[in-house]
């Protein structure tokens, strides 16, 4: 018997840390320091907040290197860390930490942010919290996918890494457990950085449409 899929979403506390940074030093320095919840902050949740902005950054360092301190190689390196194929924030935190000691490395860089542009380093306590979309089959899965809150979609799609400690996300996890291995690959192809979060339900939606269609062809 098949298990229904459970879409589930989030609320977050977000918390000011009242630690931050000028320049790309102070930045690594807090990288380094603060605690795993604003690294998940800066990352994560930068990337559900502002799913309408591509192709921005996807994390906050990157975005605030870029912009404020108009570092744009730099910012470019950090944007290249792969934020959902980590398993621990804390290695996460060591690619970051990586990257910018690298470039530090390299070059004496002491670039300062104007007044009022520091960097401010936050943390969240995350809420999770079952939906009322369920779905027993691929039929179910497609219109539900289609109803679902972009904090569910966010929440299925790049967390699950850090929930399951593997890779894929849970949608793909639901495909392979009901037999649908050639959907699942299809999904897990798929390279959520490059779309928005309205853009990369479609996506899902096309492929459970196609993959349905083809079955019954």
């Amino acid at each position: 018997m098949t298990t229904p899929f459970r879409f589930y979403s989030q609320a977050h506390l977000v918390k000011v840390l009242g630690q931050k940074a000028h320049n790309i030093g102070e930045l690594l320095e807090g990288i380094r320091t603060v605690p795993g919840s604003s690294i998940y902050y800066h990352t994560h949740r930068f990337l559900q907040q502002h799913h309408y902005l591509s192709p921005e950054p996807p994390n906050d360092f990157a975005y605030w290197v870029g912009n404020i301190l108009n570092q744009a190689k730099l910012s470019e390196a950090i944007a290249s860390v792969d934020t959902i194929s980590f398993m621990k924030i804390e290695s996460l935190r060591q690619a970051f930490i990586e990257v910018i000691t690298a470039h530090a490395s390299s070059r004496h860089d002491t670039a300062m942010c104007t007044e009022g542009q520091e960097f401010y380093f936050r943390s969240c306590q995350t809420f999770v919290f079952p939906t009322n979309h369920e779905a027993g089959n691929l039929h179910e899965f497609l219109d539900q996918i289609q109803k679902v809150t972009v904090h569910s979609l966010y929440f299925h799609m790049f967390e699950a890494p850090l929930r399951l400690k593997k890779e894929g996300s849970d949608f793909v996890a639901w495909f392979k457990g009901i037999g649908e291995e050639d959907l699942a690959q299809k999904l897990a192809r798929l390279d959520p950085y490059t779309m928005t979060l309205e853009g990369l339900r479609k996506r899902i939606a096309e492929l459970v449409r196609h993959h349905v269609a083809k079955k019954h062809q």
